[in-house]
């Protein structure tokens, strides 16, 4: 079997990727068999490749599984809270402290006692008298 290329795979439907991870995966087996009966050295070194094929199948299988539950996900969630929503193996990763920073709203929020001290003594403004 000639070296899997992923441009390739991504044209492919769902049936058709599994099909072809079945088929590297009886290949490798075969292989494997073969490495271990002491066959040809091109055989034991076509391997790797196999190996590299089956993971190139199963990332272009996953990536199309996560951009159709994305869309869908998009499609149903029309209002904002579509990202809250998300599964969290497709939120965005960022870093721990960004993820549990304070929002905006939640920075700016003020008690009631100290909105009541800003209304009853509001910052002075002093006017400068030019020379």
């Amino acid at each position: 079997m000639a070296k899997v290329r992923a441009h390739e795979l991504r044209s492919k439907s769902k049936a058709e990727l599994l099909s072809q991870l079945k088929d590297l995966k009886s290949e490798l087996a075969s292989l494997r068999v073969a490495q271990v009966t002491g066959g040809a050295a091109n055989k034991i070194s076509k391997i790797k490749v196999v190996r590299k094929g089956i993971a190139r199948v199963l990332t272009v299988y996953r990536q199309t599984e996560r951009a159709a539950v994305k869309s869908k996900i998009s499609a149903d969630n029309k209002d904002k809270t579509g990202k809250a929503r998300l599964p969290l193996d497709l939120r965005s990763k960022k870093t721990r402290a960004i993820r549990r920073a304070l929002t905006k709203e939640q920075k700016s929020a003020k008690l009631e006692k100290q909105k009541k001290r800003a209304a009853a003594f509001p910052a002075r403004t002093f006017a400068l008298k030019s020379l």
